[in-house]
C-alpha cells in the first residue's frame, strides 16, 4: 500500500529562519573570542522590531545590536520602506549570565566529567533514500528553498524578495520512494509581478532545474504561491523565533525531533548529542548493518554520561539491534565534552547550519557527517 511522506524548507528570510541565523551568528562571534563561553542565546522578530534575548557567561565583548543587523542584511532585509530591514529595525537586547545553579554541575575539574548543561531526549537518524543517508523529501525541499533563494541573491529572478518556502510529498510503497505526488513552493515577490507569469517562470527555473524528471508524473500536483500573492512576507507579516523549525534543522519529521539546535553552545546536549546521534546512525548504516536506523540518548542536567541509550532500525537491521548498541557504548564516548572535542564544536562553525539542515547536503564537511566510525 502507498503512503506519503511531506516535509518542508524555507530560507535564510523565512522570520523563523532568520531568527535562527541571528542566534548562530552571535554564538560563533561568541566562540571567536572565548571558545569556552556558554551560550544559550535566541532572537524573535515581529513588525520592524527584533529582541535578542537567553544567558550568556563569556569574556567576549560583542555588540550584539551590530551583529543581528548584519544578519537581517545578510538575509536580504536591506531596503527601508517595506516594514522591516537591517537599518531601521529597533533592537532590543535582554542578555543575563547563566544560572549558577546550572553552572555547578557543568564547571567541573575534570572537563570531561563536566555535566550536560540542559536535560531531554535527542534523536538521530540515517536512511538509504540518498547518497548522504538522509530521507529523500526534506534533501530534495532543502534543494528547492536554497534554488530559489540562490535565484533572489544573484538576481536570476528580478522580482523575489527574502521569504520563501517549498514542501515536497514522496509518495512511498514498502518504504522505498516512489514519486513525488505534491510540490509546494511559496516564494515573496514585489507588488507589480502577475501571478501567471510568476507560476511559469518559478515551475521553469526552480522546479524544473531541481527536481529530476524521475520524481515527477502526470499526476503529481504543483502549487506556486497558492494563494495567488505572497508581497507581504517576512518579520513585516508573521513573527519569528528561534528554534521553531526543528523539522527543517533535522530529518524533516521521519522520526521525532530533538529540541532547538541553533544559539547553543555543545555543553547543550540538544546540539552535542544530536550530532553524535546522527554520527552513529549514519556510520551504521553506511556500514551496512541496517537500511534505517533511528538512535535515541537522553541526558539529565548536570550528569555526564547519558541515562539511556536505544537503537531502533525498524526491522532493516543485518545484526541485532542489542549489539549496535553495543557498538555505539564501545566506540564513542558519549559525554558532551567529549562529543564537544571529538567534533570540534567550540569552534565558529554554526552560521552556515542556520537554514538548510544541520545534517545532509548542507553539512557535508561536518565532521559528524564523516563515514570513519569502523
Amino acid at each position: 500500500m502507498a503512503v506519503t511522506f511531506t516535509a518542508e524548507s524555507v530560507t535564510a528570510g523565512q522570520p523563523d529562519k532568520l531568527c535562527d541565523l541571528i542566534a548562530e551568528k552571535i554564538l560563533d562571534e561568541t566562540l571567536k573570542q572565548d571558545p569556552q563561553a556558554y551560550v544559550g542565546c535566541e532572537a524573535a522578530v515581529s513588525g520592524n522590531n527584533v529582541t535578542i534575548m537567553g544567558e550568556i557567561t563569556s569574556a567576549a565583548k560583542i555588540s550584539y545590536e551590530d551583529v543581528a543587523r548584519g544578519a537581517i542584511a545578510q538575509a536580504g532585509y536591506e531596503t527601508p520602506g517595506l516594514g522591516f530591514d537591517a537599518q531601521t529595525c529597533g533592537v532590543t537586547t535582554q542578555i543575563r549570565e547563566q544560572s549558577e545553579d546550572i553552572a555547578r554541575g557543568i564547571l567541573r575539574k575534570d572537563p570531561f566529567s563536566s555535566g550536560a548543561g540542559d536535560q531531554g531526549e535527542v534523536f538521530g537518524y540515517a536512511c538509504c533514500e540518498t547518497a548522504d543517508f538522509m530521507p529523500l523529501p526534506i534533501t530534495l525541499a532543502h534543494r528547492l528553498a536554497r534554488r530559489l533563494e540562490k535565484a533572489r541573491r544573484e538576481g536570476e529572478i528580478a522580482y523575489l524578495r527574502p521569504d520563501g518556502r517549498a514542501q515536497i510529498t514522496m509518495e512511498y510503497t514498502d518504504s522505498r520512494p516512489q514519486r513525488i505526488a505534491a510540490i509546494i513552493l511559496s516564494a515573496q515577490h514585489t507588488p507589480w509581478m502577475k501571478t501567471e507569469q510568476l507560476r511559469a517562470e518559478l515551475a521553469q527555473k526552480i522546479i524544473s532545474k531541481t527536481i529530476g524528471e524521475e520524481w515527477i508524473d502526470d499526476q503529481t500536483q504543483i502549487y506556486i504561491n497558492p494563494t495567488g500573492r505572497f508581497v507581504l512576507g517576512g518579520p513585516a507579516a508573521h513573527v519569528g523565533l528561534t528554534g521553531r523549525k526543528q523539522t527543517v534543522d533535522a530529518y524533516g519529521g521521519a522520526v521525532p525531533q530533538s529540541g532547538s539546535l541553533a544559539g547553543k553552545d555543545p555543553s547543550k546536549i540538544h546540539r552535542s548529542a544530536a550530532y553524535a546521534a546522527r554520527y552513529l546512525a549514519k556510520n551504521f548504516v553506511a556500514a551496512g548493518l541496517a537500511k534505517r536506523c533511528e538512535i535515541r540518548l537522553a541526558y539529565a542536567m548536570g550528569l555526564a554520561d547519558p541515562i539511556s541509550l536505544n537503537v531502533e532500525c525498524f526491522h532493516t537491521e543485518t545484526t541485532k539491534e542489542e549489539r549496535l548498541k553495543k557498538f555505539a557504548e564501545e566506540l564513542m564516548d558519549l559525554r558532551p565534552a567529549a562529543i564537544s572535542e571529538r567534533f570540534g564544536l567550540r569552534r565558529p562553525i554554526y552560521e552556515k547550519l542556520s537554514c538548510y539542515g544541520h545534517f545532509g547536503e548542507n553539512a557535508a564537511e561536518m565532521p559528524w557527517e564523516q563515514i570513519d566510525l569502523f
